[in-house]
């Protein structure tokens, strides 16, 4: 087993086994486990960056108790509570991003699900979206039913964004009010529906790398079109906010390995990137990642629209 002939068995649209992928990601030399990993990329995934944008359009009073969100209710945290970002703030939003030359654009509310009225709300402000804008609109409004998918979908949203989070194995001891299969019942709900799937998750909340190559595994299983990696940004007032940050070699790594095991995916550079260093985000857009969640997130700032562009640049990429 060596690095050049799993690159090439991957490049041949053949699936790693779970013993090869382990072997990548106890590589020894990162450098040439991401130059391998950013050939794969650009060979299926071309240099456009897969841009998007989100706007928290519910934000709080969340009855579930994810240990790494701010938004739970349980957590004293102090993020910001209401029921409906107002609409104007939304379409403003909307055609800022737009201006920008991002592609996607989602709303994103808080809590378990959204009622069929309160659905119906989300719904008229997408249609004016899908009229007014040329973003491909997404949504990510958690344990949805088919119904409700129908309406996202013909409202004009294209594609549903639910994260696993983790890996099955893992999750339950982060979360207890709802499980990896319920998460899976959302996606297929989704996917019957006629919406693209998006979801991956967050690393750094105490799993092994073995646990997110496993995870990756699953993303596989699911078939998902493109998968956020978010990195654990420790929140005060949750119960993970003393959890020891990891390593940019580890998230260099893992956004490495992940690609050859998805290598038809969009990997999606998401939360938690601030953190890094100039020269691991360079990394990572030339190891693997060839997506990238732009602007402020859920209740963190991310890097500005301006500075990404440069970035994007300096690794090779077009936007």
């Amino acid at each position: 087993m060596n690095l050049n002939d799993l690159k090439l068995k991957v490049l041949d649209n053949k699936p790693l086994s779970r013993e090869e992928a382990m072997f990548l990601a106890e590589y020894p030399d990162l450098g040439a486990l991401c130059d391998a990993a950013d050939e794969i990329s650009r060979r299926f995934m071309g240099t456009k960056v897969d841009s998007c944008s989100i706007v928290n359009a519910r934000s709080g009073r969340c009855s579930e108790d994810c240990k790494w969100c701010a938004q739970a209710s349980r957590h004293h945290t102090g993020c910001a509570n209401y029921n409906f970002l107002d609409e104007a703030e939304v379409l403003k939003a909307a055609a800022h991003n737009e201006r920008e030359g991002i592609r996607r654009f989602s709303l994103v509310t808080s809590g378990r699900n959204v009622s069929d009225k309160d659905l119906d709300k989300f719904c008229d402000i997408i249609r004016k979206l899908s009229d007014r804008t040329g973003l491909y609109v997404c949504a990510s409004m958690g344990l949805l039913n088919h119904d409700q998918m129908v309406k996202l979908r013909e409202a004009g949203v294209k594609r549903y964004h639910c994260n696993m989070e983790t890996s099955s194995k893992v999750f339950p001891a982060l979360c207890s009010t709802h499980t990896p299969d319920d998460k899976r019942a959302t996606i297929r709900a989704a996917r019957e529906a006629g919406l693209d799937i998006c979801s991956g998750g967050i690393i750094g909340m105490g799993e092994t790398m073995e646990d997110r190559v496993d995870f990756a595994f699953e993303l596989a299983a699911l078939d998902v079109d493109s998968v956020p990696m978010n990195i654990l940004n420790p929140i005060k007032g949750t119960p993970l906010q003393d959890t020891p940050l990891i390593s940019e070699e580890e998230i260099i790594r893992t956004a490495a390995v992940w690609r050859f095991i998805l290598p038809r995916k969009a990997i999606r550079f998401a939360g938690g990137r601030m953190r890094l260093s100039h020269s691991s985000m360079l990394r990572i857009l030339r190891g693997g990642v060839n997506g990238v969640l732009m602007g402020d997130m859920l209740t963190t700032v991310s890097n500005d629209i301006a500075s990404d562009r440069l970035l994007f640049r300096e690794a090779g990429l077009d936007f």
